[in-house]
């Protein structure tokens, strides 16, 4: 956690970082969400997607299809998840 302290309020900054093992060549994006228990459903990781709060390799993506590969980074909700 990083913490700033600016004039007379608080900032903290908390990254959470998680590491998915891909066991064949890809995931859907869509499929990949509801692994890491970023979201609860189909249908919300859909939403996320359509609402540009997902970044795929560091620019917003908004193809739910999308084909996440080893090496890739996905970033949702403060989380990056690194495909290995």
């Amino acid at each position: 956690m990083l913490a700033d302290k600016r004039g007379k309020g608080f900032i903290a900054y908390t990254c959470l970082m998680i590491e998915f093992e891909l066991e064949g060549d890809f995931i859907p994006l869509i499929q990949l969400l509801k692994a890491t228990f970023l979201v609860e459903t189909g249908g919300q990781a859909q939403a996320v997607v359509s609402e540009g709060l997902v970044k795929y390799n560091g620019k917003t993506d908004y193809r739910k299809r999308l084909k996440v590969k080893r090496g890739d980074k996905v970033e949702f909700n403060q989380t990056q998840i690194v495909i290995k």
